[in-house]
């Protein structure tokens, strides 16, 4: 979290330069079929006044950085980093600074029909004035989604926040509605279609495989096939698609004499920066060293055998 609340920090300092009130941006992170999310800065402080707003959309928030007071006609909560705030659609609100400057939230947006309908697929389900509760706080059962979700606030890949937009979506909705987290293994029709979503996968790797094109393959809801590919393959489906590409692209690299920036694009990845970390992440070297070091190994074997394909053994003085 240090580096988001540096980033706040800036974010205050530059309003103290150039004066004025205090106010809210919000940048766009991704977005698809029924949910948005953004990276939302809040600049206000103690001297500026609290005015009304409406949620419209169902809205599920993690403060990433600072402190604020949410109020609604439902009561007051003190919001804190590792908290969630929960908005229904339509519900009045305010949020003061009273006694601190700044925030910094990830907020989920929803649909009310798409939410409603993940949340029932979930077991959980809502009166029609939405969350009972106004505030979730930090709880472990929420603390990997809450984990992920801040470690890939600069990720720009929209299958990842696509599956973190449902997990947060359920998880959260079970919670608010009393709900136990969720357990037990799998059925063997489940494996049967996770089975053939893998093979799926390691087939068209470079293809569009997003959440709901995979979950589609499988027959199941999106949360349903999220939950059960988790609990089959111990990776999440976006996880083990960029980990497929990663090691095609390593192939790749070790035995075409391509630029890298052509593999990159051929392997399903549309930023160069964001391969090479997720390489260097995956390889532990850059994928020039992988390339240098493998092609100066095929070489060197090359070189141990004689051209009639017997090895080629150094001679004795």
């Amino acid at each position: 979290m240090a580096e988001i609340a540096v980033d706040l920090e800036r974010a205050l300092a530059t309003r103290a330069v150039t004066g004025g009130p205090g106010r809210a941006t919000a940048r766009v992170l991704a977005e698809g079929d029924g949910w948005t999310v953004s990276d939302v800065v809040c600049t206000s402080g103690p001297r500026d006044r609290p005015f009304e707003e409406q949620h419209s959309r169902v809205s599920i928030a993690i403060v990433t950085a600072g402190s604020f007071q949410y109020r609604s006609a439902a009561g007051r909560e003190v919001m804190t980093p590792g908290s969630l705030l929960l908005g229904s659609a339509g519900q009045y609100f305010e949020c003061g600074h009273e006694h601190g400057s700044g925030d910094r939230c990830l907020s989920f947006w929803y649909e009310p029909a798409w939410f409603e309908r993940l949340a029932a697929e979930a077991g959980a389900r809502f009166a029609r004035s939405g969350f009972p509760i106004l505030r979730i706080p930090p709880l472990r059962a929420l603390s990997p989604v809450v984990a992920r979700a801040c470690a890939g606030l600069e990720a720009r890949a929209r299958a990842r926040w696509e599956e973190l937009a449902v997990q947060l979506a359920a998880e959260t909705a079970r919670i608010a509605a009393g709900l136990p987290p969720v357990a037990g293994g799998a059925a063997l029709s489940a494996e049967a279609r996770v089975t053939r979503v893998v093979r799926r996968i390691e087939r068209d790797a470079d293809g569009e495989l997003g959440l709901a094109t995979l979950a589609r393959e499988a027959r199941l809801s999106p949360y349903h096939f999220l939950r059960t590919f988790k609990q089959l393959t111990g990776l999440t489906p976006h996880q083990y698609v960029r980990r497929a590409r990663l090691r095609r692209a390593a192939l790749r690299l070790a035995v075409e004499r391509r630029r890298v920036l052509d593999v990159v694009l051929d392997s399903g990845f549309g930023d160069v920066s964001n391969f090479n970390r997720a390489f260097r992440t995956e390889f532990g070297v850059s994928p020039r060293a992988f390339r240098g070091t493998e092609q100066a190994r095929q070489d060197g074997r090359r070189r141990s055998f004689d051209p009639d394909g017997r090895r080629a053994w150094p001679h004795r003085a």
